[in-house]
């Protein structure tokens, strides 16, 4: 231990005390014996530390922040040196607000496209997600506080995250779900780790010593402190001993109780506890000397120039016929799109920042050197059709010789605790699109959106320049590629689809009930497109630019590739070169090929330079089943260079000698996995693939402490029903406004245990069992047990505090 110092100057019910949150966001802290307070606060996209009361979810006001662009946005950057400045500038928002731990960056793999969290994540590819990830977290780390990455682990939906499992194979785990969470912490050395709410294979994350302790502490050998998502502690005992350190937000006194009584039976041990004292003392301490900035206000500017120099290097250029961008200064242009007047710059729920200031059109046009005409709405941001904006904006672009088209999802589209139904913009946004293009051909399409979306409509379109959601200065951003003062350089961090159907795991996704079923495997985004031969709208890794680069002169060895690209065109810009690795001929089943390194080339017209991508420890190797260990496989691999995983400028072949003497799999056993379509795989097939029965996830019979609350449709109690037709009621009417209810939809998907878990000690465990007993039909039973269970836990809670926690800090 670090600190057996202060460890051994507290009692035991101090220590179980420590290991649970005093409030929403704040640990309990005795400062006699040289414990501090350790302050959390959101922060993946901008610092959301709330000026009042906390709550988890962004209900109440949160102090003035700068708004990056959020995660999917600066994935398309493919800039680990931007991705570090920018972690700077969160880091240095933080300090001055004594924050100690900053909530990000979040790193979960976009699975399927309909993930209501998207937007907070990088990519569809672990190795990009995890390369991004270490330099955010050495940005923010850079001046003395912590940064969380999360959510550890395999989290890919919003529905019912807390009260659900995800099933996949152990290859499937560690080579797509564990490698970004490896390199992030291997390269970036964060201070903390979020858990996720959900069970991995029939274990909750938090408590799941698998995941903890075999994969994080001893082969990843992370040694800091881990944190529960917010409530997402089940076994808070289990936790404990499987190597989680603090319980958030504030479960009460009740949760130290549950490690008294766990001592006593001999489900954990004291050193157990000391260990997760020790690495929550150590996170307090190493975070107590944050450098907090001399010029506040001179921060803020600072930070906003930064906001716009990374959207203008994360939005992308997916269309440019006949050369229609960079705009033409003699032509007359309209702008058209509500988007235009208030944009949609970033997500909602516990990452949504009270930005400093937001850019729109309507301000920026007034400085621009550009022959703008006019602004027009011209649709309603509540997808209901209004004929007057129509047609002034019909009108307007009659009289222009380009239309800037401003669309996109709206604010009901995608958010936390809520997944999309469909990959559809609004109607009525298209509706106004179809009409604009029969009076004017010349249209731009400027998007906002924080995830992949469908575009049949995409033909009526000149340009597509994607802004994914880019921050509270990215308009400016758009209009300085608009305007061609920069070339864009962003490429798409995922893959945009033709249709939903394409995807291959929507038999599957998200869970059926209580189980989500990995039957894709490690066929995840490109890896499944590019293997299965699946057509889509824009491949990972494509973007366009106003100038043109070429790839030449490839030579590889079994230490690196190297390759000269030139610009070949009339613009400066940047390339992201592309490095993807496969074996043909193989004896386990792999993608076409896999993303292995990349690099970021600024070039002037004319300009050539030399590249070198160097290979290592993940470029040839695979998780092997059988040994339960990464190996390497001989044979001779193909070496791919491209500008996008479909657009392949160069290749090469290495010998690799391997290390693999067993391999898991026979081909006869798995065909789907071996041809790579997995859109159908057998339950026979996914039973070899995981070695074991497929658990059975269908609700039945009484409801338990770990279903959701919108199960209680099925319940024996009328109350229960009634309460579930009430949340159901005002969730619908959330959405139809346009405002999903961030609190509704956590508790329509919330467990009851959560009621416990999140209620600041005023709802033992106890308690929640007598709730149980009432949902489930026994009506004065349970009503019973809840009131002799609250006066219970009161009495008990006092005399904790006043018997065990005299020399704890008061607020």
């Amino acid at each position: 231990m670090k600190h057996r110092d202060i460890i051994e100057k507290m009692t035991l019910e101090e220590k179980c005390a420590y290991l649970s949150g005093k409030n929403a966001w704040d640990t309990r802290s005795f400062s006699s014996i040289g414990i501090d307070v350790l302050h959390h606060a959101d922060g993946p996209t901008g610092l959301r530390k709330q000026a009042g009361k906390g709550d988890h979810l962004g209900l109440n006001a949160s102090v003035p922040a700068t708004c990056f662009p959020t995660a999917v946005t600066l994935a398309n950057s493919w800039d680990v040196s931007l991705l570090e400045k920018v972690g700077e500038g969160l880091g240095i928002e933080a300090a001055a607000e004594d924050v100690n731990v900053l909530l990000g960056p979040g790193i979960n793999i976009k699975r399927n496209p309909l993930c209501g969290r998207n937007f907070e994540y990088y990519s569809e590819d672990p190795y990009l997600s995890g390369k991004l990830a270490a330099a955010m977290i050495k940005g923010i780390q850079s001046n003395g506080i912590a940064a969380c990455v999360k959510h550890f682990a395999v989290n890919s939906q919003e529905l019912r995250r807390m009260a659900m499992d995800s099933v996949l194979d152990e290859r499937t785990l560690r080579e797509i779900y564990i490698t970004a969470f490896e390199i992030a912490i291997k390269e970036g050395k964060p201070k903390s780790l979020m858990t996720s709410y959900n069970m991995v294979n029939g274990v909750y994350a938090n408590e799941n010593e698998h995941l903890l302790m075999d994969i994080l502490r001893k082969d990843i050998g992370f040694d800091g402190m881990v944190v529960t998502d917010w409530g997402a502690s089940n076994d808070h005992a289990l936790g404990v001993k499987n190597g989680s350190s603090l319980e958030m937000p504030a479960p009460g006194l009740d949760s130290a109780r549950e490690l008294l009584e766990a001592l006593k039976t001999g489900k954990i041990s004291e050193s157990d506890i000391d260990a997760r004292v020790d690495e929550l003392i150590d996170i307090t301490l190493s975070t107590k000397n944050k450098k907090k900035p001399q010029d506040k206000a001179k921060m803020f500017e600072d930070n906003n120039a930064l906001a716009r120099e990374a959207a203008r290097k994360s939005i992308v250029l997916l269309k440019n016929e006949e050369n229609i961008l960079p705009l033409d200064k003699s032509k007359k242009v309209a702008i058209v799109g509500d988007f235009a007047f208030s944009p949609r710059y970033q997500g909602a729920g516990s990452s949504m920042v009270n930005a400093t200031i937001v850019e729109n059109a309507q301000r920026l046009i007034k400085k621009l050197d550009l022959n703008i005409i006019g602004m027009a709405h011209g649709y309603s941001r509540a997808d209901k059709e209004d004929e007057s904006l129509v047609n002034e904006a019909i009108e307007l672009a009659k009289q222009a010789d380009i239309v800037l088209y401003f669309f996109g999802l709206n604010e009901a589209s995608e958010s936390e605790g809520l997944d999309r139904t469909h990959l559809r913009i609004p109607n009525n946004q298209i509706t106004l699109l179809e009409k604009l293009s029969k009076v004017n051909e010349n249209i731009v399409g400027i998007i906002s959106a924080g995830s992949c979306i469908e575009m049949p409509w995409e033909n009526n379109l000149k340009g597509i320049l994607h802004g994914y959601l880019f921050g509270q200065a990215g308009m400016g951003a758009v209009f300085e590629l608009l305007s061609g003062e920069y070339s864009p350089s962003g490429k798409l961090s995922e893959s945009i689809v033709k249709k939903y159907e394409d995807v291959p795991n929507i038999k599957y996704y998200p869970s059926k009930e209580r189980t989500s079923e990995y039957r894709e495997s490690i066929f995840v985004g490109y890896r499944y497109f590019t293997t299965a031969n699946i057509p889509v709208m824009y491949p990972f890794g494509y973007g366009l630019s106003y100038t043109e680069f070429k790839y030449s002169d490839i030579e590889a060895d079994r230490n690196k590739v190297s390759f000269y690209i030139e610009n070949t065109g009339n613009f400066a810009g940047e390339e992201i070169a592309q490095l993807y690795i496969g074996l043909k001929e193989s004896n386990i089943f792999r993608p076409k090929f896999e993303l292995k390194g990349f690099e970021k080339v600024y070039l002037n017209p004319g300009e050539k330079k030399k590249v070198t991508i160097l290979f290592d420890d993940k470029s040839f190797r695979f998780y092997n089943v059988a040994t339960n260990a990464f190996e390497i496989e001989t044979g001779e691999y193909d070496i791919y260079v491209g500008s996008s995983c479909v657009d392949i400028r160069l290749q090469s072949k290495v010998s690799v000698e391997g290390n693999t003497t067993v391999f898991p799999y026979n081909r006869s056993d798995l065909p789907s996995y071996f041809d790579g379509n997995v859109a159908n795989v057998s339950d026979e097939e996914y039973r070899i693939l995981l070695g074991r029965e497929i658990p059975d996830g269908r609700w039945s019979g009484e409801l338990g402490i770990n279903d959701a609350l919108c199960q209680m449709y099925y319940a024996k109690s009328f109350i229960a029903r009634h309460a579930y037709k009430v949340l159901d009621k005002r969730l619908k009417k959330s959405l139809e406004e346009g405002v999903p209810d961030l609190n509704t939809l956590f508790q329509f998907n919330m467990p009851f245990r959560a009621i416990g878990k999140m209620s600041n000690g005023q709802v033992s465990m106890e308690m929640v069992d007598a709730i149980l007993l009432l949902v489930n039909g026994h009506f004065f039973k349970g009503l019973t047990g809840i009131i002799k269970g609250y006066f219970k836990n009161r009495k008990s809670n006092k005399i904790y505090k006043e018997k065990f926690l005299q020399r704890e800090d008061r607020e």
